[in-house]
C-alpha cells in the first residue's frame, strides 16, 4: 500500500499500485488533463510510471520548467515519425533535446529542402492532431535488435549494441504505428506537444560525431510550451539579426 507524499507534504495512500497518472487524477480532473510527466523520488518519469512503494510525487505540467526538455524530446519523435511516413526508407539514429529546441539526424541520400521542411512541420502538426497515445515498451535486448534489423534500422541495432550499456533495460516508445528506442521519458501523447513548434535548418553531421563515419542529415527545430512562446522567441532572432546586420554595415563603413 504506497503512501504518495505530493510537493506540499501532504500524503495519500492507495491500497494498491498506482501510475502517476492516477496520482493527477486522485488530486484533481484539472491535473489529471494537465499533466505530462511526473517526478517519482526526483526522477523524471512517464504518466503511465507505477509506483509501488512509498514515495515523493510531483506533477509535471506546463508550467514546470522541466516541461520544456520533455516537449522538444517529443517534438524530435514526432518530426522523425513525420520524416519516415513523408520519406519511407529513410533511417532514424539519434533525436535528443537541445538548448532552446531538438534536433534528429537522419540516413537518406537525397538531401532535404526547404519545400520538404514545410512539408515535414506540416505532418508534424497532422500526428499532433491524431493525439496518439505514447506508449513504453520494455525489449529483451536480442528481440530490440531484432526488430530493428528487420526493419533496415541498422543505426538502431548500433545503438542498442554500443550505446545502451549492457544490462540496462531496452525501451521501446510507440506512437501510433511508429516505435523508436529511447529512455523517455515522454509525454502521454503526440496532442501534448501542442503547436509550438517549427522546424529552422537543415545541416550535415556524422553518425556519433565521427569524421570517417557516414555522414547524415541533421534537421533542426526549436519547440516551446505553446504558440505565444514560439512566436516570441522567434520574434527575438529576428531582432538579434538585424542588430547583427546594423553591427556589420557600420563595420563594412568603415572601410569606405
Amino acid at each position: 500500500m504506497p503512501i504518495i507524499t505530493l510537493p506540499d507534504g501532504s500524503q495519500r495512500a492507495f491500497a494498491h499500485p498506482v501510475s502517476v497518472a492516477d496520482v493527477a487524477q486522485s488530486i484533481g480532473a484539472g491535473l489529471a488533463k494537465a499533466a505530462l510527466a511526473g517526478r517519482v523520488d526526483g526522477r523524471m518519469v512517464d504518466t503511465s510510471f507505477v509506483i509501488a512503494e512509498d514515495a515523493a510525487v510531483a506533477i509535471v505540467t506546463a508550467k514546470d520548467e522541466a516541461a520544456l526538455e520533455l516537449l522538444r524530446h517529443d517534438a524530435a519523435h514526432v518530426m522523425a515519425q513525420a520524416v519516415q511516413e513523408l520519406y519511407p526508407g529513410t533511417q532514424v539514429t539519434i533525436g535528443p533535446a537541445i538548448e532552446d529546441g531538438f534536433y534528429y539526424d537522419f540516413a537518406r541520400e537525397e538531401p532535404f529542402t526547404p519545400e520538404d521542411l514545410a512539408r515535414i512541420e506540416a505532418r508534424m502538426h497532422e500526428i499532433v492532431r491524431r493525439d496518439l497515445p505514447v506508449v513504453r515498451e520494455v525489449w529483451e535486448r536480442e528481440a530490440a535488435k531484432a526488430l530493428f534489423a528487420g526493419i533496415g534500422e541498422t543505426y538502431k541495432v548500433e545503438i542498442i549494441e554500443d550505446i545502451i550499456p549492457q544490462g540496462e533495460e531496452v525501451s521501446i516508445y510507440r506512437q501510433g504505428d511508429w516505435f523508436d528506442v529511447c529512455r523517455g521519458p515522454h509525454l502521454p501523447s503526440t496532442g501534448k506537444l501542442g503547436n509550438g513548434f517549427k522546424l529552422t535548418k537543415v545541416a550535415g553531421a556524422y553518425w556519433r560525431g565521427d569524421a570517417r563515419n557516414a555522414q547524415l542529415q541533421r534537421i533542426y527545430g526549436t519547440a516551446w510550451r505553446d504558440k505565444k512562446e514560439l512566436d516570441a522567441y522567434l520574434h527575438r532572432l529576428e531582432e538579434a539579426e538585424r542588430r547583427d546586420h546594423r553591427r556589420l554595415g557600420r563595420q563594412l563603413d568603415l572601410f569606405h
